[in-house]
C-alpha cells in the first residue's frame, strides 16, 4: 500500500504536536505494533528527547499566552519535522519519493501549525485561562487517536485528517477579527512595558510616578507630593 496517507495524516499531527507523533510512531515500531515505522524513530535517544519535549509543550500549552510564544517558536520546528517524518516514512515503504513526501509532510505540518497557531491567538482574547487547557488537551487526544489510527487504517485516518485540516481553516477564517484584536493587545502591552521602563515608575504608563512627582518636590523644598 502507499505510504502518501500515513505521510498526510502524520504531518497534520506533527502540525500540532510533532513530539507527539515522533514519540508514538517510535513506540509504535519498538513494540512490533507495526513494521512502517522505521528504526530512525525507534532509538532510544529519540524516544526519550521526544518524550522530554513532549512533557515541555503539555505544560507550555496549556498557559495563557505563553502558548502563542511556544507556538511561534515552533513554526520552524513543526513544517520540519513533519517534512522530517514523511520522508522517513517515504524511505522505509519505498513506494512514494523521499522529496515529495517531505514536501507534502511539511507543507501539511505548515497548515495545520497556523490552524493551531491562530486559533490559541483567538482564544487568548478571553480572559479565563480554562479554555487553553480544554484545548490544549483536545489537541493532544485528537493527535494520539488520529496516529493511532492511522497505523491501523491510514487511509480513513487521512481523510479524517483532512477533513480536520479543512474545518479548522475555515474556523480560522472566522477568527481573524479576533486574532487581529490579540495581536493589538499584545502590542499594546509590549508599548506600556517599555514607556513604564523608560520613566522607571511602575504605575501606567505615560503618567507620572510618585517617585518621580516626590524628586520634584524635594527639589522645590516642599515636604512632599500633595495628598491625593
Amino acid at each position: 500500500m502507499s505510504v502518501l496517507p500515513l505521510v498526510f495524516t502524520s504531518g497534520w499531527a506533527s502540525g500540532v504536536n510533532a513530539y507527539a507523533v515522533v514519540l508514538l510512531l517510535g513506540l509504535f515500531g519498538a513494540t512490533g505494533l507495526s513494521d512502517d515505522v522505521p528504526q530512525t524513530l525507534q532509538r532510544p535517544e529519540v524516544l526519550i528527547t521526544a518524550g522530554v519535549l513532549f512533557l515541555c509543550e503539555a505544560v507550555a500549552d496549556k498557559i495563557p499566552y505563553l502558548d502563542s510564544a511556544w507556538d511561534s517558536v515552533h513554526t520552524v520546528v513543526r513544517p520540519l519535522a513533519g517534512a522530517w517524518i514523511g520522508a522517513l516514512l517515504a524511505g522505509q515503504s519505498g513506494s512514494l519519493s523521499d522529496v515529495a513526501a517531505g514536501l507534502l509532510g511539511g507543507s501539511t505540518a505548515l497548515a495545520s501549525h497556523a490552524v493551531k497557531t491562530g486559533t490559541r491567538m483567538a482564544v487568548n482574547t478571553s480572559p479565563e485561562p480554562f479554555s487553553n487547557v480544554v484545548l490544549s488537551i483536545a489537541e493532544d487526544l485528537g493527535v494520539g487517536g488520529i496516529v493511532t489510527f492511522a497505523m491501523f487504517h491510514p487511509l480513513a485516518a487521512a481523510v479524517v485528517a483532512g477533513v480536520l485540516l479543512a474545518a479548522g481553516l475555515v474556523i480560522l477564517v472566522l477568527l481573524v477579527s479576533r486574532i487581529r484584536r490579540y495581536l493589538r493587545r499584545r502590542a499594546r502591552r509590549r508599548e506600556e512595558r517599555a514607556a513604564a521602563g523608560a520613566s522607571g515608575q511602575p504605575g501606567e504608563a505615560g503618567q507620572p510616578g510618585r517617585t518621580g512627582l516626590a524628586a520634584r518636590f524635594r527639589a522645590s523644598g516642599r515636604a512632599g507630593p500633595p495628598p491625593d
